[in-house]
């Protein structure tokens, strides 16, 4: 297992606070599956919206985390840090369990399939051994 440390992140994807949503990198094996968590704090942005007296993460956002979380395998994987991959599709989509500030979501991206610059992966994301949301997504690898 290939070990990224936290402030390597940044370095690694082009995104920044307040869209940055990795926090840290568990596990990564540089071919075809990474770990890595989402400390969610009150402090995000997003609360300030959904909702003031019920915070809640979107769900779109808990894809977003998954979604990065996959560039930063990409990236390390073709050896391309600091690149965008784009999002392509969504495809199976399902939330089940909210997650609220103080929560850790802990996610983990699989590749299913890669063929040219396109690569299919499988993304879970719990909180506390319980199932909070999970998608498959597919990328493109942008190429110069």
């Amino acid at each position: 297992m290939h070990k990224i440390k936290s402030e390597e992140i940044p370095h690694i994807l082009p995104h920044r606070h307040p869209m940055l949503l990795v926090d840290k990198v568990l596990e990564c094996d540089l071919k075809e599956r990474i770990v890595g968590i989402k400390n969610v704090s009150f402090n995000e942005m997003f609360f300030i919206g959904h909702f003031p007296s019920d915070p809640i993460m979107p769900g779109v956002l808990q894809l977003e985390a998954m979604a990065q979380l996959s560039g930063i395998l990409l990236n390390k994987m073709l050896h391309r840090e600091g690149q965008i991959s784009y999002f392509i599709s969504i495809d199976n989509a399902r939330f089940r369990r909210i997650v609220r500030p103080g929560d850790q979501l802990r996610m983990e991206v699989t590749i299913l399939k890669a063929r040219l610059n396109m690569y299919k992966v499988k993304g879970v994301a719990t909180v506390d051994g319980e199932p909070a949301s999970e998608a498959e997504m597919m990328f493109g690898a942008k190429t110069d």
